[in-house]
């Protein structure tokens, strides 16, 4: 007898969050990435992917920023202390990006020498060019199996969507 039901994935399972940081609403769902961090523990990978929208003058900036907060160990709670000052990012721009970097005791200079440089450049565009190949219009947008869920317009049910797919797709 076979059973036609999807296996449990053999890793954790990813969920692709597409987000960029100069956007009010992503901020908004950290509280939910917080929420599925405390759900799903190690049983799901929550992967930032980059999705800086052309209305926010330092998104682009600050995807790369976060790909150096990542390399040097420190990728969400850069991204969580960057959102935490959106407002900040609009008037301050790139400065802000190095200053947060310096709050959190990552190197600052080699943040101002990434920004320069562009060493994470391909990264953001990878990210930015999958996300409009799969359908991401704004952020944030979530990737769990394969079903994307926007929450561009509205973030009203959305972290018990992804719940309810992950769920189904650990259960496997």
């Amino acid at each position: 007898m076979s059973d036609s039901s999807p296996a449990a994935p053999a890793g954790p399972l990813v969920i692709d969050i597409w987000c960029e940081l100069q956007c009010p609403d992503c901020r908004t769902a950290l509280d939910d990435v917080s929420a599925l961090r405390a759900r799903y523990g190690d049983r799901a990978e929550l992967r930032l992917r980059h999705f800086p929208l052309e209305k926010h003058k330092h998104a682009f900036a600050a995807a790369q920023a976060a790909e150096e907060a990542l390399a040097q160990g420190k990728g969400w709670e850069y991204v969580e202390a960057v959102l935490d000052r959106v407002e900040d990012l609009d008037r301050k721009g790139e400065p802000l990006l190095v200053e947060v970097a310096r709050e959190l005791g990552l190197d600052a200079e080699e943040f101002d020498t990434a920004l320069v440089d562009g060493r994470h450049i391909l990264i953001v565009d990878a990210d930015q060019a999958e996300g409009k190949a799969i359908g991401v219009t704004g952020t944030p947008t979530y990737v769990v199996g394969g079903e994307r869920l926007d929450g561009g317009k509205s973030q009203d049910g959305l972290r018990e969507r992804v719940e309810e797919i992950a769920d189904r797709l650990l259960a496997g």
